[in-house]
C-alpha cells in the first residue's frame, strides 16, 4: 500500500531518555531545573525537546533526530536543544506542515516537576509557533519501578499533530 501524500492530517510520536550524572545541568523543556544532576549527552540532552523533534519529524515523514542532528558531529556538541526544535519546525514548514498541537510526558522519579510544567509549555509554544494551549506538558513517576525508579535515567515520550498549511 503506498502512503498518501495528500493526506491533510498526520500523527507521530517520539521517545527519548537520556541518563542521570553528576556535573550537568538539568534541562527539561528548556527550563533548568534545580537538581544535583543532569543528563548526559551530545546536546544539553533535554528529552522532553528530543520526543518532541521525533514526534514531529515522524509525522512529516522525515526521519529521526538521530539522522538530522547526529551525535557525532560536533556542531551540535552542548546545543541548545530549543535550537533544534526550531530547525525541525522550519523544516516542517518547507514542506508544507504546521504543528497543531503537541501532547508530551516526563517520566522521572525525582525532580518533582509539578512548577516547571507551564515554563516548559511557554518555551515549546513559543518555538513550535503555536498557542500554549496547544501544547500539554505532563509530568509522573515509575512508582520507584526500572531505572527511572532508581533515579539513573529520565525519559520523555510526546505525540503531535501537525496540518497541511
Amino acid at each position: 500500500m503506498a502512503f498518501d501524500q495528500d493526506l491533510k492530517v498526520r500523527i507521530g510520536n517520539g521517545y527519548d531518555v537520556h541518563a542521570l550524572v553528576e556535573g550537568r545541568k538539568l534541562i527539561l523543556g528548556g527550563v533548568e531545573i534545580e537538581w544535583h544532576r543532569g543528563l548526559d549527552g551530545h546536546s544539553d540532552a533535554d528529552v522532553l525537546i528530543h520526543a518532541v523533534c521525533d514526534s514531529l519529524l515522524g509525522a512529516a515523514g522525515l526521519g529521526d533526530i538521530g539522522t538530522h542532528f547526529p551525535p557525532d558531529n560536533p556542531t551540535y556538541s552542548g546545543i541548545d536543544s530549543r535550537k533544534l526544535l526550531v530547525r525541525v519546525c522550519a523544516m516542517l514548514n518547507s514542506g508544507g506542515w504546521k504543528v497543531s498541537n503537541v501532547d508530551c510526558i516526563i517520566i522521572a522519579e525525582k525532580p518533582k516537576l509539578a512548577s516547571y510544567v507551564s515554563l516548559m509549555s511557554a518555551n515549546l509554544a513559543k518555538d513550535l509557533g503555536v498557542e500554549i494551549g496547544a501544547v500539554n506538558v505532563k509530568a509522573t513517576t515509575t512508582e520507584k519501578l526500572g531505572f527511572i525508579g532508581r533515579e539513573e535515567g529520565i525519559a520523555a515520550q510526546a505525540v503531535a499533530l501537525i496540518i497541511a498549511r
